[in-house]
């Protein structure tokens, strides 16, 4: 089919020698006035703790950049330390591989960037980073660059930062690392005098990291925290006079489940149905999904515009395309928030779908990578054959998401209990979307009922029912909620069924014969 993998628009990876003249560069168009780091420093920062040096590459340019090591605990919150003497100059000469906290020595943003989160990606990345070592967490001297237009008003630094720890004073960076988790522990005086703005004070910023387990414990099951938060979309199906009223009415929700912090969203099988109302006359179902396929090329592009800019992955419910051969696939397409985007055909066409739309199947299923794991997505009806969700299973898939659309309590029923099965006997989560609201004049697509939820399996460390979260019947909305993918890795080895290791190897299998 037509639909292709797009390679990343924008890249997170550790910094490099090569990357050494760009980074200096960066931070000239960052921090205009005040002065870079030279290539030395750089280069003593890569050589003494290379996995602290990130950078964001975005379409061959670095757009963002920061910088950390790892310190001990007094030395992190001696509130006497400046940048200077805590960064050992700007070379990082304080590194401990032994000790406890990760220290942010820096972070740069190309102020001609815009809307992708930039600053957001790398305080994220610099947070995984802590947990994948095992840290307490994260501290450093945050800049408070209101602080020079404030400090009239409040009297003193001290008095400044309470202000906005009280939401009454909003400081453009301290504002901002407290949205990202950060809690403010007092100020640091005299910390970097070149910085005007902040009059040379700073606040001491910390994360501690909840995964963290103490050398001393007594629990050794304990393990680091490995969490993903999902966000189901309850799309409602409405006439929309315009394209750009349906795409304000997607990236509504978007934005919603960016600001709830949602590393995936995922909207329902064929929501875009909501197009047809663009046209200009009532079409038969067969000439409606034709005239769906050609949105197909501005859909894609729009929904990994969203993808990118508001740093989440989207599973894009799915939508009619036409392939190379002119055969037309019900697809579901993943936006992730690199950039990249691909593509999952439905195996299994209802026959309703065969006979009034003519869709085909396509002939394709496999697991897709992440920047939280490998996923897979099954569309609708391809809930209901166990073997699709097993293939994906042993292609490492934790988590599956499945569109949906039905027009019955009893079609979302059958979604709803195999989707139950799929995550119990493959122990993984499985998150359903689906369509609510009604389409006048749409053939075959006239009504709908959904009851969206987030499903885990059904065991001691999970969700008492099995679900982790549940979307209110028939109502457009969102369900959220945090799958701990390490109690997958217990339930597995050590639960009170272990299905997949369970399984008889000697007595069955099943052998796929990939076409196309």
């Amino acid at each position: 089919m037509n639909a292709r993998n797009v390679p990343p628009k924008l890249t997170i990876r550790s910094a490099g020698t090569g990357d050494i003249e760009d980074i200096i560069a960066l931070q000239e168009r960052a921090y205009r006035g005040l002065e870079p780091d030279t290539p030395g420093m750089l280069r003593g920062r890569l050589a003494r703790f290379p996995e602290g040096q990130i950078v964001i590459e975005m379409d061959g340019r670095l757009a963002g950049w920061c910088s950390s090591f790892i310190i001990d605990e007094a030395a992190a919150f001696d509130h006497s330390h400046t940048l200077d003497g805590i960064t050992g100059h700007g070379y990082l000469s304080r590194h401990n591989p032994n000790g406890d906290w990760l220290y942010g020595a820096e972070v740069a943003v190309d102020p001609d960037v815009r809307r992708i989160r930039i600053g957001q990606r790398l305080y994220d990345a610099r947070r995984r980073l802590c947990e994948e070592l095992g840290l307490k967490g994260i501290v450093f001297g945050g800049r408070l660059p209101g602080l020079k237009r404030k400090v009239k008003e409040y009297g003193s630094p001290e008095a400044y930062l309470d202000a906005v720890k009280a939401k009454k004073a909003r400081d453009p960076v301290a504002s901002f690392q407290m949205r990202m988790g950060f809690e403010p522990e007092g100020v640091i005086h005299n910390y970097y005098t070149e910085d005007r703005d902040s009059l040379g004070h700073a606040s001491l910023m910390v994360w501690r990291n909840p995964g963290h387990v103490a050398e001393s414990t007594d629990q050794p099951w304990q393990t680091a925290k490995d969490t993903v938060r999902v966000a189901t979309i309850q799309f409602q199906a409405r006439a929309v006079e315009t394209l750009d009223e349906f795409e304000r009415n997607v990236e509504y929700f978007v934005d919603v489940c960016s600001d709830y912090r949602a590393d995936f969203c995922v909207f329902p099988e064929m929501f875009t149905v909501a197009l047809l109302a663009l046209e200009k006359r009532k079409l038969s179902p067969a000439e409606s999904i034709a005239a769906l396929t050609r949105h197909t090329a501005r859909f894609r592009e729009f929904m990994s515009e969203l993808a990118v800019g508001y740093n989440i992955n989207i599973i894009g419910g799915s939508h009619p395309t036409r392939t190379e051969d002119g055969d037309i696939q019900n697809v579901a397409y993943i936006f992730l928030r690199d950039g990249s985007v691909h593509a999952q055909e439905k195996i299994h066409p209802t026959p309703n779908e065969k006979f009034w739309w003519n869709i085909k199947g396509g002939d394709e299923v496999h697991s897709i990578q992440t920047d939280c794991g490998p996923i897979g997505v099954l569309i609708c009806y391809d809930s209901e054959f166990p073997e699709l969700a097993r293939r994906l299973t042993d292609e490492g898939a934790r988590m599956l998401f499945v569109p949906y659309a039905t027009d019955d309590r009893t079609g979302h029923l059958r979604v709803r209990y195999c989707s139950h099965a799929r995550a119990i006997e493959n122990q993984v989560y499985v998150v359903t979307s689906g369509n609510v609201g009604n389409l006048p004049g749409v053939e075959n697509m006239d009504i709908n009922y959904a009851e969206s939820a987030v499903i885990t399996p059904c065991d001691f460390p999970f969700a008492r029912d099995g679900l982790a979260a549940v979307a209110t019947e028939n109502v457009e909305t969102i369900a959220v909620a945090d799958l701990r993918l390490d109690e997958l890795v217990s339930a597995r080895h050590s639960g009170t069924v272990r299905n997949l290791h369970d399984r008889r190897f000697d007595l069955y299998k099943v052998t796929w014969k990939d076409r196309g």
